[in-house]
């Protein structure tokens, strides 16, 4: 809030009858922490994500593999450039200044990415498991122009998924004068009705539920399937995984679900009443790892199965080419030829 916006609100608190303590704004030492910490995360996850998407963009080959990964980025930069609006709001005691259109914007940005990172990882991890237990039909299907009109689908499906919230969220004025960013699931101005309660609770309901199936469960038994038949493929033609890039998807896969689980614990509670205390530490726990999610998820790509002393001594750029090359299988005999003579090329 600038000094005209806090000067205006004092008057008003004054011609009003107001004391200092009836201000909309809250400022703890918390809420100081947290906002602080929101804007290390865009200051980190901006610069980094911005890095990693211009090199992956400009500086390496394009295949369908960095195809995936630099739309995964790009949702990670997205959502760390959302940091400063929730920062200022959090800083403010969870009261919004910044109107009823980023109100929107910015809760749809969110639901866009989380859907977006899910299903990216979902149509990744199918496609390692189609590179290994169907090489013949990969080699011939798997193709940029596919890859991309996949894309497409993805950024659809999350679009359409995350409308919703797009029309349901609006800012509503509270108590002394402080203004929220809610969701107002049944699009009524009567926040107090009974009925009116009902029906956005069934609503409410309803949309945890499919975020639920859709951004985690489901997703989540696909790629564990994908990953069991990949080890069972994989011991039954006594194939080996050499290479950094399947451990790179183990760690992209692993950091997600770790991070997204708290925040829809958080609904949950907050669905079906669960106490204050249990909320508000769900919230600082999802709010705290789903940061770390898309602000240092991208560094473990760079430094994940190679040793730290290494990390220094080689370039960004070489870090990414072997981090987002293909999987590479060759058979248990023949594991001691190195990766870089048998690589092969399914772009």
């Amino acid at each position: 809030m600038d000094k005209e916006s806090k000067t205006i609100l004092l008057e008003n608190a004054s011609a009003t009858g107001m004391n200092a303590t009836d201000s909309p704004v809250a400022i703890t030492s918390i809420n100081i922490a947290i906002a602080l910490f929101m804007l290390v995360v865009f200051l980190v996850g901006t610069t980094v994500n911005g890095l990693l998407l211009w090199v992956l963009g400009m500086k390496i080959k394009r295949t369908v593999n960095t195809l995936w990964f630099i739309h995964l980025i790009f949702t990670y930069l997205v959502s760390a450039s959302c940091m400063p609006f929730l920062a200022v709001d959090v800083l403010l005691g969870s009261h919004w200044v910044f109107g009823t259109v980023m109100c929107k914007l910015i809760n749809s940005f969110g639901s866009v990415g989380m859907f977006t990172t899910v299903f990216l990882l979902t149509v990744i991890s199918l496609d390692r498991y189609l590179l290994i237990c169907h090489p013949i039909w990969s080699q011939q299907n798997r193709t940029i122009p596919r890859a991309r009109r996949l894309l497409i689908g993805v950024w659809f499906a999350s679009l359409a998924l995350s409308s919703p919230y797009l029309a349901f969220r609006e800012i509503r004025v509270m108590e002394k004068g402080r203004i929220e960013c809610v969701n107002n699931y049944a699009l009524s101005s009567d926040w107090e009705g009974e009925k009116i309660q009902a029906l956005r609770h069934h609503i409410r309901l309803a949309l945890f539920v499919v975020r639920f199936l859709l951004a985690f469960l489901i997703p989540f038994f696909i790629i564990m399937g994908c990953y069991f038949w990949m080890g069972h493929n994989m011991k039954k033609k006594k194939l080996v995984r050499t290479g950094k890039p399947y451990r790179v998807l183990v760690a992209s896969v692993a950091s997600f679900f770790i991070c997204w689980l708290p925040y829809h614990l958080f609904w949950a509670a907050l669905l079906f009443g669960a106490s204050h205390i249990i909320v508000k530490c769900l919230q600082v726990i999802f709010v705290t790892v789903v940061c770390f999610n898309f602000c240092f998820t991208p560094i473990l790509y760079l430094i994940v199965g190679e040793k730290f002393q290494q990390v220094f001594k080689t370039s960004i750029l070489a870090l990414l080419k072997k981090g987002f090359a293909d999987i590479i299988v060759v058979p248990e005999e023949n594991s001691n030829i190195s990766a870089q003579d048998n690589q092969m090329d399914y772009t």
